[in-house]
This record gives C-alpha cells, sequence and structure tokens, in this order.
C-alpha cells in the first residue's frame, strides 16, 4: 500500500502513507485491547483505513481472478478488516461495561476532548437511558415509593487501574513513579527506550496515552 493519506490532526495535518496508518492503527488496537480504560478514541485511523480498504478492492477487482496477487492481498485485507472490528468492538464492550463512569469522566472534558468519538458518546448516552428505563420498570416501579429513586452511583462499574500490563517503552521516560500500596514508600524508576516491563497500569496511563509506552 503506497498511497499519501492526510490525517487532520488539532494543530496540523499529516501526509502519511497508508502502512503508516496502519500501524498507528495497530498500535492503538493493542492499546485498547490491554488497557482495562477506555482511551481516546483514533476514528481518523479507522476512517483512513476504510477507505484505503475500499481502493483496494476497487484495484483488485481490475486484476485476473488467477492472478496470485489477488489472493495475498485478499489476505491482507482480511487482516485489516479483523483489526477495524477488533478495536472498535473492545470500545464498545468498555462503554456498554463503564457506562455510567465514562460519561461522568467525559461530562468534564471540553467536546473536542472526548474520548468517546461522536457516534460512541451518543451510544453510550443511549445505552445508559435504556438501562435505567429498564432498571425502572422491572424493578423500581414494583419497590415502595420511597425506594424508587436511583442512585446511578451505585450503578457505576470503574476499570481496574491497579492491574498490571505489559508494556514496551518507545521513547525513554525517566522518573516514573510505582505505587508501592499499602505504608510502603513510593518508587521511582526510569524506563529505557526498547525494554519491556510488567508494571501496574496506573503507573503509567499517561504515557500509553502519549504514545511512550506500548502495551503488548
Amino acid at each position: 500500500m503506497e498511497v499519501d493519506i492526510s490525517l487532520e490532526d488539532s494543530d496540523s495535518e499529516e501526509t502519511v502513507t497508508a502502512q503508516s496508518v496502519l500501524e498507528k492503527l495497530e498500535e492503538a488496537w493493542l492499546n485498547e485491547k490491554f488497557s482495562p480504560e477506555i482511551l481516546p478514541h483514533r476514528t481518523e485511523l479507522v476512517d483512513c483505513m476504510l477507505e484505503q480498504i475500499n481502493q483496494m478492492e476497487e484495484n483488485l477487482d481490475k486484476l485476473k481472478k488467477n492472478d496470485f496477487r489477488v489472493v495475498v492481498h485478499r489476505m491482507e485485507l482480511d487482516r485489516i478488516r479483523y483489526i477495524i472490528t477488533s478495536y472498535l468492538r473492545n470500545r464498545l464492550e468498555k462503554i456498554e461495561l463503564f457506562t455510567s463512569h465514562i460519561l461522568d469522566l467525559e461530562s468534564k472534558r471540553p467536546v473536542d476532548e472526548r474520548y468517546l468519538s461522536p457516534a460512541e458518546y451518543k451510544f453510550a448516552r443511549d445505552h445508559q437511558s435504556h438501562l435505567e428505563g429498564h432498571f425502572e420498570t422491572l424493578v423500581l416501579r414494583h419497590m415502595p415509593y420511597n425506594f424508587q429513586s436511583l442512585d446511578r452511583n451505585t450503578m457505576c462499574v470503574t476499570p481496574n487501574l491497579l492491574s498490571q500490563v505489559f508494556l514496551r517503552v518507545n521513547k525513554a521516560v525517566n522518573g516514573v513513579v510505582v505505587d508501592a500500596g499499602g505504608d510502603a514508600v513510593d518508587e521511582e524508576i526510569d524506563l529505557d527506550e526498547n525494554t519491556q516491563h510488567i508494571m501496574q497500569y496506573k503507573s503509567i496511563a499517561d504515557l500509553v496515552k502519549s504514545g511512550h509506552v506500548q502495551l503488548i
């Protein structure tokens, strides 16, 4: 895939190859897969790759069916589709599980800094509305009057940010504070480039979002 694609960033427009977009999408997919919390959306990468898939499909239709390149490129297309589908499915599963928690955090962020895409945000709002309506119909309406109010805090499920993750360091980072837990003294460590570690997610959450480390 040698086509140039324009990615619009918040500050500038970057022209990159389809291969580099795919690599960025694979990184976003792995981060989302192994992160306990939902990460900032990368819809622009998904949209670029879907457009590229359409272009590749058009090019394949021009080749003869017995051309060996067709088989190879079809396999690559299937792999890309799997990555996109898995990435979006992972995000939807987190939205469904942590709906109230995610919407509460999103309400505190500026619209242009939300972790959810507009479509995901609408899905989350609709999902929460349906859950609350379903709960009210099945349970609350049959309870005594003074128990018919819905406390969202009691329904809020939060991700486990203390879970351990496996990571690779893309850019060296000094002075990462590792929570020792309990009364123990927190530890400061340096992460050298290209090294791999198992660490508590909370300690490196911001580094995942900045691209300094990659979950694997």
